[in-house]
């Protein structure tokens, strides 16, 4: 601490007086300086100055405009991932030019599932929100409705009365789940987190009436289902690899440490895409789901990594149990780029190659995606925040813009077999 005392505000009570005005000529100088004559105006800036009065307070403008001049974007993160995440930055690109184009501020609101969380919504001097996607049974949702404040929610929950916007992630999942599962034996999924739990695990897909299959269980003679086998193409086995691969590995990723515990009543339970309450990792679940038994197999047979954040660090780690042990996966589907590309990275330790060794896709063609060749899903997450924004603030959209968001698949070289 300086030890210095804060100045008081100089009020306009104060600066009235020494203008020789009433309060009601002070405010109309600033708020409407039409209604005062210019000896009046000329009265009042000079008291203003001499005092230090930096004008009326903007809690107290907004007051009585019954507008904040704030566009309020609830964030489901820590706040810094606002900064680091590729997908957070370009939506949030798209709502700041909408809010620049039409004079508005940008107000970030992040919750974490904290208590606090809905006081801090509840409280936001703002005059719309734009929701970053979330839970179903978040309560922020709720509190936002009760603010009775144009609301818009992106990617999910699809709340009644709020608008939406989304992209068919179930129809492009399975898109793109074709893509990376052809002819794959041992698919696996690096999935966003389920729940707000937000708990990272390795577990199957649910197998439906009967017993589930458990985590990282052994399952190395699965039928062929009549797809077409993936050659060997030199594949490193995941048990052995060889000693200058080994060593540029660590420890948390050598395939030669010790196994976690897989005995029955050890592992997590199935994953259910039914189950999950982001709608965004419930739509992709289904839609991977969707392109697997398309192939004759069965979603008990893929093996599902669930990251807590959108973190290639994390994925990185969790591809490692993907890609060792006795059934190490031969196809990966990512719900991000930024996962696939940690992906990626733990491959290139194991002396894997793509996609001889590994087939793999992503989602939102980042600028990596290209010169990593990574097969993903192209959609214009800018775009998406600029609708959100015009939508919350009551603007139309462009002329020839449609009502669905736009998505496409682009193949590149990492789900191209020789």
């Amino acid at each position: 601490m300086s030890g210095r005392t804060a100045r008081r505000r100089v009020t306009m009570a104060e600066v009235a007086r020494a203008a020789g005005v009433s309060v009601m000529t002070v405010s109309y100088a600033y708020g409407q300086p039409g209604r005062v004559s210019d000896e009046a105006r000329a009265r009042v800036r000079e008291a203003a100055e001499r005092l230090g009065y930096p004008g009326p307070h903007p809690g107290a403008r907004s007051l009585r405009r019954g507008r904040t001049g704030n566009l309020g974007v609830v964030l489901g993160e820590h706040l810094t991932y606002a900064f680091d995440d590729p997908q957070a930055t370009r939506f949030l690109s798209g709502v700041a030019q909408v809010c620049a184009d039409h004079g508005m501020a940008l107000t970030l609101v992040p919750v974490t599932g904290a208590p606090s969380d809905v006081n801090r919504v509840t409280e936001a001097a703002v005059d719309a929100f734009v929701v970053w996607t979330t839970t179903d049974d978040d309560p922020v949702i709720d509190a936002i409705t009760a603010t009775g404040l144009p609301t818009v929610i992106h990617g999910g929950p699809h709340r009644d009365g709020l608008f939406f916007v989304a992209a068919d992630d179930r129809a492009a999942a399975a898109t793109v789940g074709r893509e990376v599962f052809a002819g794959a034996r041992r698919p696996g999924v690096l999935s966003f987190p389920l729940d707000r739990g937000r708990i990272s695990q390795v577990a199957f897909g649910t197998a439906g009436p009967g017993p589930l299959p458990g985590s990282i269980t052994p399952a190395p003679d699965l039928p062929d289902l009549g797809r077409a086998p993936t050659p060997d193409h030199g594949r490193v086995p995941a048990t052995a690899p060889s000693d200058p691969v080994r060593a540029s590995v660590p420890a948390a990723l050598d395939p030669n440490a010790e196994p976690p515990d897989t005995t029955p009543g050890s592992a997590s339970p199935g994953i259910d895409p039914d189950a999950s309450t982001f709608r965004v990792t419930r739509q992709r679940l289904r839609g991977y789901r969707d392109a697997w038994t398309e192939t004759g197999g069965d979603w008990s047979q893929v093996l599902v990594a669930v990251c807590s954040t959108n973190s290639a660090h994390e994925a990185e780690a969790l591809a490692a149990e993907l890609l060792t042990g006795p059934y190490a996966c031969d196809a990966i589907a990512a719900m991000s780029d930024e996962l696939a590309l940690g992906a990626l990275r733990t491959a290139t330790r194991l002396g894997r190659t793509v996609p001889g060794d590994l087939t793999l896709s992503g989602w939102d063609d980042s600028d990596a995606a290209t010169p990593a060749g990574l097969t993903t899903i192209a959609q214009s997450l800018r775009d998406q925040g600029a609708r959100c924004a015009r939508t919350a603030l009551g603007h139309p959209a462009p002329a020839g813009q449609g009502a669905d968001v736009s998505w496409h698949l682009i193949s590149r070289a990492s789900t191209r077999r020789p």
